[in-house]
């Protein structure tokens, strides 16, 4: 079995794990990043880089090669309750250096983050490496062990940290408490083409029974059916002719293209679930990002929250890594400062899951326009507010922790 060390190990290089690992780089740690995956190359439900964002990617001088990337801009968010529409979110006054969101492929997004990582010295990537368990001793854990494409490999680490996802190996090896706070909604996901006639509003639509999002990826909609939670099985049982059926009703514009749904392969289910870790840390480990609080996908907000779980992270524990004097109160401050955000989010998000999304689901007459929506309807400056919600969130982070590291270039 081979052997590495390191003061940082971080589980999992999605967004939250490539982020922190980047700034701790930047800032002098040593960090390794562990990947189970080659590459990057799978399909990704989560590429919206919010506002938030954007202005982590400014902070660290990266922002105009970031936005160089292939992505779409949206700047307002449409709705529609049956066929009135409605803008739900305008986010051209957000308080930020990009009043925009950025549709872009995660893939590209992830390539970009270690592409920028790997030009610190004190920075590795081990991609094809899977954690299996941590290492502990004395009560605290003091590494990671991992299956890679050339065998088993022990990282001995000051500072595990599972970033891996609402499935965190980290987070169940560590057997940190959680709460559920439910969730009445799966979502199933697939590809429908673009055509120009379609427009390029990317947004939702709520009909009797139904709740249908549409996200425009340039030369495709990327599609959400929202259904019952559980209700994958009966949908399917009632073949895909019914499913076409009901994505052409729903979206009466794309139903000359249902007939592209050509198998189940074609639709994949999103499991929604909506939890948070009581306890974020242990000695000598730290959970963020889904690992720490799996989020609704409503707002699309979970991938910039994990992000600025990472920023504060990044920002709180640098120092005292690079010095070799963590302690567990300065995990412990991590937490302290992104539970409040997390915890807010999450409520809002059941709000309406609850007042929304279950009684459309369950409503079988056409629905009515609630007085929330007349309202933005009349008064349009109101879309600001969900606006500043999605874009920027109740405590966006901005890097502080300093770039001292020696870069390869």
């Amino acid at each position: 079995m081979s052997a590495a060390s390191t003061q940082c190990c971080v589980v999992g290089g999605g967004p939250a794990g490539m982020v922190l690992g980047l700034i701790l780089a930047r800032a002098g740690v040593d960090v390794v990043v562990l990947e189970k995956h080659a590459d990057f190359l799978r399909d990704f439900r989560g590429d919206t880089i919010h506002p938030s964002t954007l202005d982590v990617m400014a902070d660290l001088g990266l922002l105009e090669r970031c936005l160089a990337l292939p992505h779409q801009k949206v700047e307002t968010l449409t709705a529609f309750i049956e066929d009135e529409p409605f803008l739900a979110a305008d986010l051209r006054h957000t308080p930020t250096t990009c009043r925009f969101i950025a549709l872009m492929p995660q893939w590209d997004f992830l390539d970009f983050l270690a592409e920028e990582a790997e030009r610190y010295v004190n920075f590795r990537l081990i991609r094809r490496a899977e954690a299996t368990a941590l290492i502990q001793r004395g009560g605290r854990v003091i590494g990671v062990h991992a299956e890679t494409s050339t065998g088993p490999i022990e990282v001995a680490a000051d500072l595990v940290v599972g970033a891996d996802g609402r499935r965190s190996t980290v987070r169940a090896e560590a057997g940190l408490p959680a709460e559920t706070l439910g969730a009445p909604m799966d979502v199933m996901w697939f590809r429908l083409s673009r055509q120009d006639s379609d427009g390029d509003a990317t947004g939702g639509r709520f009909s009797a029974g139904g709740l249908f999002v549409t996200i425009n990826r340039g030369d495709y909609w990327q599609c959400a059916l929202v259904i019952p939670k559980g209700g994958a099985d009966a949908v399917r049982a009632e073949g895909l002719e019914a499913f076409r059926a009901r994505v052409g009703r729903l979206a009466p514009a794309l139903a000359d293209r249902a007939a592209e749904i050509g198998a189940w392969d074609h639709v994949s289910l999103l499991t929604v679930a909506v939890d948070r870790l009581t306890r974020w840390h242990a000695p000598g480990l730290l959970c963020i990002g889904d690992a720490a609080h799996a989020m609704s996908p409503i707002g699309g907000v979970g991938i910039n929250l994990a992000i600025q779980d990472a920023v504060a992270a990044a920002n709180l524990l640098a120092g005292p890594l690079r010095d070799s004097r963590l302690t567990e109160n300065d995990l412990a401050a991590v937490q302290a400062r992104r539970a409040f955000p997390t915890r807010a989010t999450q409520f809002l998000q059941v709000q309406v899951q609850n007042r929304v999304v279950s009684p459309v689901l369950a409503s079988t007459r056409r629905l009515q326009t609630p007085l929330a929506i007349r309202l933005m309807r009349r008064f349009p400056v109101l879309a600001r507010i969900p606006a500043r919600i999605v874009g920027v969130g109740f405590r966006p982070e901005r890097v502080t922790a300093p770039a001292v590291a020696a870069r390869r270039d």
